[in-house]
């Protein structure tokens, strides 16, 4: 259940404790603290080392070169200039040039607001600008060359007062006019990167083109249960068996919060302790993680805290925001590094709270816990070469599938719409469970393949190693950018949902599913406190 990433404005939605999509990254096409409750045994968790870092990447220039920015460190004017300290991301400049009829279709395809006609202009400005530069430090050595050769005349006696006087001026002239251009061309790169990271990434060229309605059907698993008996909703169900409490937590905290409530309780706690044992047996190596990041982290993940239907809550007075999904600080973990090949692929799943504004959400299909502002999830986070990204694709939402035919659901697997896609997502996969008392098809789940996309603005690169390489050759070989991938394990709100909705009896008993048992202290039924 991946977090929307939204286009266009520039406001903050904050609490009283209290995204700009990033640039286009060419993909690399292969095939187109928790307490652990009642574990029934102790989990071998898999033996995967956090991968030493070679050496730390950062960007020493405030200028970026002609054919792409270096890394994603930041760059800082003065004050007095105007100008604001950005992050810049490594955008091919010249790729987007070059293949700008292709750009623009997949903007248009994803219902992208980006400006594409604007980067370009910004990016021929720049290499204008970047070649007067030049030209003008050339003049500079040039007025150097001639000062020491007036010098020189000067003790054999050939040089006017005058003369040397002009030579001051002009030098003086053009280092003034040189500080300018440089400041005109800082001003400029801010802007072209702000611009740039609006267009999304590009598309998986089998991604079926349109809206929501043209995602494609992958798969199927199961159908929705008969009922000899008038069904009942999640809110009905809960409110009988004392789970959950909306009213009061809308008077502590405002509508789309809640309280968990007894078994309710155990039932959150089963299904994460038990999403993290069968992941952590696939290889993932658990996590979990800070749930306050920085706005600039959030941006690099493809999330905008800025936007004007922000999903991102930000912490007022401060450049901090609450997550909205573990994607986000996963992302983070390894930020400017260089990893080692036989590092990877890194695999984590990580529990977490998550906060979202769920800006514009309205309407019966959003009541009770379907949405809501705060939530636990666990959540699956994959780097790898560029050249696995599919084949890890392909294993996450396997993983997924896997897990909820376990647990007895009926669902879909959807390949989901270019306008579907978040800005990062080269590719994306929504699981829909079928909801009984909702009497629809709910998204429990997603996975995407971002390819380069976050890796490029988080600074994450890799270094191949070569067989019988000695060690200054392999010191020499270039960096690529890892891909990065996400997927939802289990999203506990929604998974209530189906549990409630799908298993409920007809004297409005709600079963429990027998994966989850072991994980409830042997409670296999959930039933009316008072009778």
């Amino acid at each position: 259940m991946g977090l929307p990433q939204c286009l266009g404005g520039a406001t903050f939605h904050t609490l009283k404790m209290a995204g700009i999509p990033p640039p286009i990254f060419r993909p690399l096409l292969t095939t187109p603290s928790l307490n652990l409750l009642l574990l029934p045994r102790p989990i071998r968790l898999p033996h995967l080392p956090f991968p030493s870092l070679l050496r730390p990447f950062s960007l020493s220039s405030a200028v970026a070169s002609a054919q792409a920015t270096p890394s994603a460190a930041p760059t800082t004017a003065s004050s007095d200039s105007g100008l604001k300290t950005q992050w810049k991301a490594t955008v091919d400049f010249k790729w987007i040039r070059d293949n700008k009829d292709a750009v623009a279709a997949n903007i248009k395809n994803r219902n992208s607001t980006a400006n594409l006609d604007l980067v370009l202009e910004l990016y021929d400005k720049m290499l204008t600008l970047q070649k007067l530069i030049v030209a003008h430090r050339e003049q500079e050595v040039e007025q150097l060359r001639g000062e020491r050769n007036a010098v020189a005349n000067k003790m054999k006696g050939k040089l006017e007062p005058s003369e040397r006087q002009k030579l001051i001026e002009e030098g003086k002239n053009l280092k003034e006019k040189l500080a300018s251009l440089e400041e005109d061309l800082l001003r400029l790169t801010d802007e072209l990167q702000q611009e740039a990271q609006c267009i999304p990434n590009m598309t998986h060229p089998d991604v079926p083109i349109g809206d929501e309605n043209c995602s494609v059907l992958r798969k199927m698993v199961g159908r929705p249960r008969e009922f000899g008996f008038p069904i009942k909703d999640h809110l009905a169900l809960g409110k009988e068996l004392d789970l959950f409490d909306f009213d009061a937590a809308a008077e502590v905290s405002g509508s789309k919060f809640y309280y968990l409530k007894n078994e309710a309780v155990m039932l959150e706690m089963a299904l994460v302790n038990w999403t993290l044992s069968e992941v952590t047996k696939r290889g993932f190596t658990p996590l979990t993680t800070p749930e306050i990041v920085r706005a600039s982290v959030v941006e690099k993940c493809g999330f905008q805290p800025r936007a004007e239907n922000t999903q991102v809550y930000t912490i007022s007075g401060s450049d901090q925001c609450l997550i909205g999904t573990a994607e986000i600080p996963l992302g983070g973990l390894h930020m400017d590094s260089i990893l080692s090949e036989s590092s990877l692929p890194l695999k984590y799943v990580a529990y977490s709270h998550c906060f979202r504004t769920e800006a514009g959400a309205a309407g019966a299909a959003t009541r009770g816990l379907y949405r809501v502002h705060q939530f636990s999830k666990v959540e699956m986070f994959v780097l790898c070469r560029p050249e696995d990204s599919d084949t890890y694709l392909e294993e996450l939402i396997g993983i997924e599938e896997d897990l909820f035919t376990a647990l007895g659901f009926h669902f879909k697997t959807l390949d989901m719409s270019s306008a579907d896609l978040g800005a990062p997502a080269f590719r994306k996969f929504d699981v829909e469970a079928w909801m009984p008392g909702l009497e629809r098809y709910g998204e429990i789940s997603s996975a995407s393949n971002c390819t380069d996309y976050q890796s490029r603005r988080l600074g994450i690169r890799y270094r191949p190693e070569l067989p019988s390489m000695n060690q200054k050759k392999a010191k020499n070989t270039p960096t690529q950018f890892v891909h990065t991938l996400n997927a939802t394990a289990c999203a506990v709100p929604r998974m209530i949902v189906c549990l409630l909705e799908n298993y409920q009896q007809e004297d409005g008993s709600v079963i429990i599913p027998e994966p989850l048992r072991p994980f409830m202290g042997g409670i296999e039924r959930i039933t009316y406190k008072f009778r």
